[in-house]
C-alpha cells in the first residue's frame, strides 16, 4: 500500500505543475481553447465549444513527456 500512496503522491504533484504550466502559457499569451482550428458555435439559444486543436497539442505534449519519463525509468 505504501507504493500506491508514493503513486498518488506523485500524480498529484504532476497535475500541481501541469496547472502551473497552463497558467504560465496563459499569462505569456498561449490561447490554450482558443486555438485555430477549435470549433466554436454560437446559435440564438446554444452554444457549442469544442477544442480540437488544443486536444490535438495536448496529446502531442504529454506524448513526449511520457515517452521522457519511460525512458529515464527503464
Amino acid at each position: 500500500m505504501s507504493s500506491f500512496g508514493k503513486l498518488l503522491i506523485g500524480v498529484g504533484g504532476l497535475l500541481v505543475v501541469i496547472g502551473l504550466c497552463v497558467l504560465l502559457a496563459n499569462r505569456i499569451g498561449i490561447p490554450l481553447g482558443r486555438l485555430p482550428g477549435d470549433i466554436n458555435y454560437r446559435g440564438k439559444n446554444t452554444a457549442f465549444f469544442f477544442p480540437i486543436a488544443t486536444c490535438i497539442v495536448l496529446s502531442i505534449v504529454l506524448s513526449v513527456v511520457m515517452w521522457i519519463v519511460n525512458r529515464f525509468l527503464r
